[in-house]
Order: structure tokens, then sequence, then C-alpha cells
């Protein structure tokens, strides 16, 4: 099985490369033909390609919930100085 030999370091991928490689994964898991050594080395690189598209998608859903949060703190700040 040739391998990437220069992946990126988990740290530095982006969402989309992550979720790119991890589908590749997918696909040569479901595919089959791999020995059991190289299915585990593909299962052991989906879990952390998943560990990474999760820590992005947190990270996206915390910044989107301290939006939505401030914009309500804006609207009710606003809606009490219209109130006096």
């Amino acid at each position: 099985m040739a391998t990437k030999t220069a992946q990126p370091a988990d740290e530095a991928l982006g969402y989309e490369q992550a979720r790119d490689e991890l589908i590749d994964v997918v696909r040569r898991l479901e595919a089959g033909g791999t020995s059991l050594e190289e299915s585990l080395a593909l299962w052991e690189r989906g879990e952390e390609l998943a560990k990474v598209c999760r820590r992005w998608l947190d990270g996206a859903r915390a910044r989107l919930d301290a939006a939505l949060a401030e914009e309500a703190g804006d609207d009710d700040e606003a809606a009490s100085e219209e109130e006096e």
C-alpha cells in the first residue's frame, strides 16, 4: 500500500483537508483488499482525522454560539434603551 509519507501535522490540517482525507480513508476501507495491518493503520488514521474534523466543528459551533449570544445581548440592550 502506498501511503502518503509527508502528511501535514493534524493541527495544521484545515477542516476540508481532514474531511477529504477521511473520505478517502473510508473509501479505501470499504473497498477492501487491504491486509489487516493496512486496515488497522487506515482505521487509526481515520480516527485521528475524525478528531480533527470534530475540533473544527466544535470551534465553529462555539464561534456561532458566541456571535448569537452577542447579538441577543445587543438586542436586549437596545430594547431596554428604548424603554427608558
